[in-house]
């Protein structure tokens, strides 16, 4: 099988990818272990995506946006850092009559909404349930192998396989891999009292919880725990469930019901070495994965699609050249790194329970309401509003 590009893994960041080479001239292949059906129509994962305005932006370029239900998304207006039982909150939320921080919107509908608009492109096509068993990156190009063995031979390898990429390992990168030893649970959970459009990130004792406000009474809960302690706490009953998310949440609004599925997953960060390679790209959480307490993990996927398709396409006709890759690779690195190291060290702080750690956390939280310049800084980067690539959209679009 012959192509020009090949995304392994039909995530969000591989399928917008693919989008975005759409009218390129380039033929796109994506690989993907999982069966067509549950990438065409994804099952609800918990996961709800705190979209940037430049995220949305992309999603408007590549014709996905519009896919997507109004309904099904939700203003997030403003977010508040608790911590444990004081009285201060670390406040963010735009001046004015502005738009809000973001959206939230339900990950599986992004993912469906980008499978539509790739399969109704004309340049990318999809081989799903199977496998990748091998990898050669050569210099006149690539080779993959595919159980059955068939090979796929592409100009340009993109790895878009998840966090814990065999791609990756398998072009031999490695990859800074930092386990939190915590288990994240998500459900959507109904309530007595609105939210206001306000999410909520308290670090009380032994626990992480967050709240994300969607449309209606209703929030999504991310609950962090400890692996052990996470196992009883899925194994609960719908009623159970409610009132131990209502108790460890304090009440804060009202008695609180279950009204989905709850999902867990693991918490690990992972920052590849490098991002390219000779004939390799590595791409969404192949190359970052965040941890989610600042919620850029999902949006850091779709600007390094953005900025990987528009070297892509300024490549010529040689999409795997050397110089794009290396170009991409650092401008992705110097767009995640700093927020990497950031939002690991606050994840670390805020998890440790010790009394020197409550403490520095307890300043950091005061000092940060009292400067509102650091506050005005942080909501910029939130709300991220630089517009999308004019590159982006699709060839019937521009």
């Amino acid at each position: 099988m012959e192509t020009d590009v090949a995304i392994i893994g039909a995530g969000p960041a591989g399928l917008a990818l693919a989008c975005a080479l759409e009218g390129s001239g380039l033929r796109v292949t994506l690989l993907e272990r999982s069966p067509e059906a549950s990438i065409a129509e994804p099952a609800f994962d918990g996961r709800e995506i705190a979209l940037t305005h430049r995220s949305q932006a992309i999603l408007r370029a590549l014709g996905a946006w519009e896919r997507i239900p109004a309904a099904e998304t939700a203003p997030l207006r403003e977010a508040r850092v608790i911590n444990g039982a004081t009285p201060f909150a670390l406040r963010f939320a735009p001046g004015g009559e502005e738009e809000p921080l973001g959206r939230l919107v339900p990950n599986h509908l992004i993912r469906r909404a980008l499978f539509d608009m790739a399969a109704a492109g004309r340049d990318a096509r999809l081989v799903a349930g199977r496998s990748v068993t091998g990898l050669a990156l050569l210099p006149a190009g690539a080779r993959v192998a595919l159980d059955g063995g068939e090979d796929v031979r592409a100009a340009l390898v993109v790895a878009a396989d998840s966090r814990f990429s065999e791609t990756r390992r398998r072009a031999g990168i490695g990859a800074a891999m930092l386990d939190f030893g915590r288990t994240m649970i998500v459900a959507r959970v109904a309530h007595e009292r609105p939210h206001e459009g306000i999410a909520t990130e308290w670090f009380g004792h032994g626990q992480t919880i967050a709240m994300l406000p969607l449309n209606g009474d209703v929030s999504s809960v991310v609950l962090t725990l400890p692996p052990h302690e996470a196992e009883r706490v899925m194994a609960l009953d719908a009623e159970a469930f409610g009132d131990e998310v209502t108790r460890r949440y304090e009440g804060r609004l009202g008695a609180m019901r279950p009204v989905a599925t709850r999902h867990a997953y693991p918490l690990v960060a992972v920052y590849a070495h490098r991002f390219a390679g000779r004939r390799l790209a590595l791409l969404g959480d192949a190359a970052v994965g965040m941890h989610p307490v600042t919620a850029h993990g999902f949006n850091f996927g779709l600007s390094g699609a953005e900025v990987l398709a528009a070297g892509i396409r300024g490549s010529g006709r040689d999409p795997g050249e050397g110089g794009a890759l290396a170009r991409y690779a650092s401008a992705h690195r110097r767009a995640t790194l700093p927020l990497f190291l950031a939002t690991n060290a606050v994840a670390r702080l805020y998890s440790d329970d010790r009394a020197p750690a409550r403490l520095a956390r307890a300043a950091l939280i005061g000092a940060g309401a009292a400067f509102a310049p650091v506050r005005r800084a942080i909501v910029a980067g939130l709300m991220d509003a630089r517009p999308a690539d004019k590159a982006l959209a699709p060839a019937g679009a521009r």
